[in-house]
């Protein structure tokens, strides 16, 4: 076929996207500012303007006349964010989290279920995840058609090309066949990332690191990971492992991947068993030696010295963390988010000191306010990213 019989075509789609591009990021505009961005001539911009309304990508506004105006007042329009909707999940090793959102980014529903205990058979955790989509979509009051693409974030290396790296016996837990169930009964694209990484999308987007050139994100809660943007970019490197955190286990004072709130449950639990009767010992009770990360923190926050002595091991064993993703890829901030973020504030002053000794130029630190929406929010970037490349083959054309 001769190329040049598709260039009106691919013209059409040229000028399409660049109108869209700009309705994006703006409330509204009027055909003249679309002129004025785009260089487009009139005729074209009220050609594209009207072809995306037909599409649904854009609907016009009303205008309003001022006193001193003649004629008919300008046509303005604006980007319909409700066109369709994207979802985030966070698939964990005991929980799934579901967002829904609208083109705009705006969560628009959402839901959470926990697996079987022990995490569960691929088909029981399978359908746990399609239930928890579904409830989601019930919260939102959207249709499954209306979904354009779904972005998933699982607790094992990814490949730039959503696919698990080889070597890792994580398959039972997120080996799902969601691919299939998603794409081929639903015909949603599904893009599946590290869930670390998908925590910097998100930081980066609406978290402490908004617009944030060079920026890490670790995980730290059972097992740190971290995600790193460099230049505005997220890395993968070969197969995915860039930010990965196996090489611990060859650092003087750290060991292993073991996170903030492993290790207060399990030097709070030590200590239990070494007869500490402090204020550990009053918030969990007489008849266990077992203590979760949060009486911990709260121990320690309430002058416990066993409990603060605690949180100083782990401040210092996460400053040689912290020192190591500092040298490797020099960002400019790091932020601590997962499951322990809200109790990590209390570990930044040690963090920061212990960093300065390792780091001439330490990055700022932070702790991550977004909660346990972290990964489902990068999860729902991902899948607005895959949309905007996409847009125009999501949507059938209008017909003439």
């Amino acid at each position: 076929m001769d190329a040049s019989a598709n260039t009106p075509q691919l013209l059409r789609r040229t000028n399409l996207r660049a109108v869209l591009e700009v309705l994006r990021s703006v409330p509204s505009v009027t055909g003249t500012d679309l002129i004025n961005a785009t260089g487009l001539t009139r005729a074209t911009v009220i050609a594209v303007c009207d072809d995306l309304i037909a599409r649904g990508w854009a609907r016009e506004t009303p205008s309003l006349r001022t006193d001193r105006q003649k004629g008919r007042p300008a046509r303005r329009f604006e980007f319909n964010e409700s066109a369709g909707y994207v979802l985030g999940l966070d698939v964990g090793i005991a929980t799934v989290r579901v967002l829904a959102a609208d083109l705009s980014g705006a969560v628009v529903g959402g839901s959470e279920a926990r697996f079987p205990r022990h995490g569960g058979q691929p088909e029981q955790r399978r359908d746990v995840v399609t239930a928890a989509v579904d409830a989601a979509l019930a919260d939102a009051g959207i249709e499954a058609s209306a979904v354009l693409c779904t972005g998933m974030g699982i607790a094992a290396q990814v490949t730039g090309n959503g696919d698990l790296a080889p070597g890792q016996d994580v398959a039972p837990m997120f080996d799902l066949g969601l691919s299939r169930e998603f794409g081929d009964t639903r015909g949603w694209p599904l893009l599946v990332e590290n869930d670390a990484k998908l925590a910097a999308l998100a930081e980066r987007w609406r978290g402490v690191g908004a617009g944030e050139e060079n920026l890490a994100v670790i995980l730290a809660g059972e097992r740190l990971g971290s995600g790193i943007i460099e230049s505005g970019r997220l890395l993968h490197g070969a197969s995915g492992g860039t930010g990965g955190m196996g090489a611990l286990q060859l650092v003087e004072g750290v060991g292993n991947e073991d996170g903030i709130a492993k290790l207060a449950r399990l030097w709070g639990s030590a200590a239990l068993r070494d007869g500490h009767n402090g204020r550990i010992r009053e918030l969990v009770g007489p008849d266990t030696n077992r203590a979760s990360a949060r009486l911990v923190f709260e121990a320690a926050a309430a002058g416990d010295p066993v409990a603060v002595e605690i949180l100083n091991r782990i401040a210092a064993r996460m400053a040689r963390v912290l020192a190591l993703a500092s040298s490797f890829f020099d960002p400019r901030l790091i932020v601590i988010g997962g499951a322990v973020a809200a109790s990590a504030t209390a570990l930044l002053p040690a963090m920061t000191r212990e960093l300065a000794h390792y780091v001439a130029e330490p990055p700022r630190l932070a702790v991550s306010d977004l909660g346990k929406m972290l990964v489902p929010t990068g999860a729902v970037r991902l899948a607005l990213d895959y949309v905007e490349t996409h847009l125009l083959d999501l949507v059938p054309e209008p017909k003439r």
